[in-house]
């Protein structure tokens, strides 16, 4: 008996030294060109060069990232199936959705948080607001008249422009979509108004002059829009959000696996090449540790369980 365990151990390790053998799936619970899927794709290309295989990603939106994120809950832990996981799946959706069909801690394997990005505040060209105060101004003598596109339910795109009404006493109402794209193709066309969105999604259009930026979310201004003051800045003091996202896999993701991954990840975060791409579109690089991002995931929980509930935002 013994012998016999041991033969498998040491064919369980054989298999898990010669990862990947085959092609690998990867799950962005998010619509095709919005800043999940712009920045992850830049991402998983490097890494597929790296480790020789492809990477093939599947777009799986709906749900607020449930659906995408439970394909990965139900996949085999043997890393070939992994996805991207973020501050909406993996923090936001624990108080926003009661009835939440995973646990993030117990049905996944986190393996690195890899960015940080943060939004921008952008109307209509045709709305009369050119800064945030006159936004709020606006907002005020004209309440529930203003609506607040977002990605959808839960993003911070729907939170972060909850916590805006919250910290100005405005009335903005919020209508999600099921993707940045569809939400900024309103926005352009006048359906909608106001828009908080991720600055690789959003930033394009108002280069191009087809939105208009009041602000940035961020701590400090953009480094490609250094003349669009924060928010903070700009009459909201002490506002600021802050997206982040990385590499998930299902629980039980062999201990080897996880190690290969994220030194793959590691390594790919600090090619040039994929420095600037990222850099062009104001994204913070990190590559932490798996017990790193678990950390990330246990400290903006309650931080936005917090926003949730000032908001009163639910979603059945």
């Amino acid at each position: 008996m013994r012998l016999l365990l041991a033969l498998l151990a040491a064919l369980a390790l054989s298999a898990h030294a010669a990862y990947p053998e085959k092609p690998i799936r990867f799950i962005i619970p998010s619509a095709p060109g919005g800043s999940p899927d712009v920045l992850m794709r830049i991402l998983v290309q490097q890494m597929s060069q790296q480790m020789g295989v492809p990477f093939v990603v599947e777009n799986k939106p709906g749900a607020s990232y449930v659906l995408g994120t439970m394909d990965l809950v139900k996949a085999a832990p043997d890393g070939y199936t992994l996805g991207y996981g973020n501050i909406v799946s993996l923090a936001i959706n624990r108080s926003l959705l009661p009835s939440l069909p995973y646990d993030v801690e117990r049905d996944l394997t986190l393996v690195s948080n890899c960015l940080h990005v943060f939004n921008l505040l952008v109307v209509n060209n045709e709305l009369p607001v050119r800064t945030v105060a006159e936004l709020i101004d606006y907002a005020k003598r004209n309440p529930g008249k203003l609506t607040n596109g977002s990605s959808g339910n839960g993003t911070t795109g729907h939170l972060g422009g909850e916590l805006f009404k919250t910290m100005t006493g405005t009335v903005i109402v919020h209508v999600p979509y099921k993707g940045s794209p569809q939400a900024i193709n309103d926005l352009m066309g006048g359906q909608i108004q106001v828009m908080f969105d991720n600055v690789p999604s959003i930033g394009p259009h108002v280069k191009a002059g087809r939105v208009r930026a009041l602000g940035v979310s961020a701590p400090r201004r953009a480094a490609s829009f250094p003349e669009v003051p924060t928010i903070a800045e700009a009459g909201v003091p002490g506002y600021e959000t802050n997206s982040w996202g990385g590499i998930i896999g299902p629980a039980k993701l062999p201990r080897e696996i996880v190690q290969r991954l994220h030194s793959e990840i590691r390594a790919a975060l600090a090619v040039p090449a994929l420095i600037e791409r990222y850099r062009a579109l104001d994204s913070e690089i990190d590559g932490g540790t798996p017990e790193e991002f678990l950390a990330l995931v246990r400290r903006e929980t309650p931080k936005w369980a917090e926003v949730v509930r000032r908001s009163g935002s639910k979603v059945d």
